[in-house]
């Protein structure tokens, strides 16, 4: 742990395919629940990520009714994402600076709040579009602070030893919540309409309020807070420009974020103008996607060690099956494309932030993560609308193709530059029938595959 500062702490390793200085290992697949404090917050979590994901399929669905439109739909995924963009890296510095637990405390309960006042105007039927605008917008202030503290939290309730598995089993809980969520979603959308399911994430966020309560404060790591001072962001900016195992991967996630992770948009016009379904039929390809995920989550607790070779090779496979999947001439296809597509999507986004996350100075960990999702859904105010515009332009195939391809064409470019920064050459292949991604060494050494 970090007595000094973060600019001025030990570099972390720069081998392109590896980022831990611990040997390989295998881990119990849930071996940081073990932690009394971790449990408490994981439990919290699933209650309120189910509502989330209610709340999720809720609006996209509502501003689909109200509207006609799946621009409309990106716009207010735009609107929840911009304060991110504009305002992400003053929430790392907050994180940095202030208790983490308390903060949460403030973050969590402000976001039921805004669940419970959109119930509150649908139930009461005066929601209007601008409505749905002003809260998306809402939360994503809150959730400028969240991110990062609930990000850098993870360690001092586990510790560094634990820290990949945590952030694995995050990403599955928060895929769990996704498996019901939208199911429950759709079936209270058909039967009472959107605003039951505002109510039910409202309420679900006393879950993790009483699970930060009732955590023990003195089994909590202690991790030195950064002291208030001038050019605390700008430190932040350099500690990452100045590493290529972080600005590299961070990149890659920002692509894909902007351009690769726009499934509100292109499922809401599938399911509307290309198979003609419902919201019942919207929740069930989101559930699909969900099982992908958690399936690659589960994986990725067990994974030792994090490599930048997984994080290019499941890259472009996400964008590869993003393009396979838009012309699917039948809708059973379609759906049963979302479940690896969901896989390697969430191996994507868990391999980077764990890699991330272990390259980072305890002190500096929530600046740098609030980079990290800045730029992984800040992006999204400006890749949503531009998605959407093409989408409702060229059509749901097309603007599903076109993200694939930007996904696809990103990860090749950031692996090229990988094996630049490590004096290797990449190699894509075939091995026993599997896709394989390699780093090679110019001299003609192969990394472990």
């Amino acid at each position: 742990m970090s007595t000094g500062s973060g600019a001025d702490s030990a570099p972390a390793p720069t081998d392109p395919d590896t980022l831990s200085t611990r040997p390989d290992r295998k881990q119990s697949m849930f071996s940081s629940l073990k932690i009394r404090n971790y449990r408490l917050f994981a439990t919290g979590q699933v209650v309120s990520n189910t509502g989330t994901w209610m709340q999720r399929i809720a609006q996209d669905w509502l501003v689909l009714s109200l509207t006609g439109s799946a621009s409309a739909v990106g716009i207010t995924i735009a609107l929840q994402f911009l304060p991110m963009l504009l305002f992400g890296l003053y929430g790392g510095v907050l994180a940095d600076r202030l208790p983490k637990r308390q903060l949460l405390l403030a973050t969590q309960a402000a976001m039921g709040l805004t669940g419970l006042a959109l119930a509150v105007l649908t139930l009461s039927g005066h929601v209007q579009v601008w409505h749905v605008y002003l809260t998306a917008f809402l939360l994503g202030l809150v959730t400028v602070v969240d991110n990062p503290a609930r990000q850098s939290f993870v360690a001092e309730m586990v510790g560094p030893d634990q820290l990949r598995n945590a952030v694995s089993l995050n990403s599955a809980n928060f895929q769990s919540a996704r498996l019901v969520g939208p199911a429950v979603a759709g079936v209270l959308i058909t039967a009472v309409g959107s605003g039951y399911a505002f109510l039910l994430n409202g309420l679900s966020f006393i879950a993790p309020i009483a699970g930060l309560l009732m955590m023990r404060a003195s089994e909590l790591h202690k991790v030195e807070r950064a002291p208030r001072g001038k050019g605390q962001l700008r430190e932040g900016l350099r500690y990452v420009a100045g590493r290529p195992e972080l600005i590299w991967p961070i990149v890659l996630v920002g692509f894909i974020g902007t351009f690769g992770f726009n499934f509100p948009i292109w499922l809401s016009a599938f399911v509307d103008d290309v198979f003609h379904g419902d919201a019942g039929t919207y929740g069930l390809l989101n559930t699909l996607m969900a099982a992908g995920s958690l399936a690659g989550a589960l994986l990725a607790a067990r994974r030792g060690t994090s490599r930048l070779r997984l994080l290019v090779g499941a890259a472009v496979l996400f964008g590869v099956l993003e393009i396979v999947t838009a012309f699917a001439p039948a809708f059973w296809i379609f759906a049963v494309m979302m479940v690896p597509i969901g896989m390697f999507g969430l191996t994507v986004n868990v391999t980077a932030n764990s890699s991330v996350q272990m390259a980072t100075d305890p002190l500096m960990r929530g600046r740098v993560m609030s980079l990290f999702m800045m730029v992984f859904t800040g992006g999204t105010p400006l890749g949503a609308p531009l998605v959407g515009w093409v989408t409702d332009t060229y059509g749901a195939r097309v603007g599903f193709a076109a993200g694939g391809a930007v996904a696809a064409v990103a990860a090749a470019g950031v692996g090229v530059m990988l094996a630049r920064v490590g004096g290797l050459r990449l190699s894509v292949g075939w091995h026993r029938g599997h896709p394989q991604v390699r780093f090679v060494a110019r001299e003609g050494l192969t990394t472990a595959a």
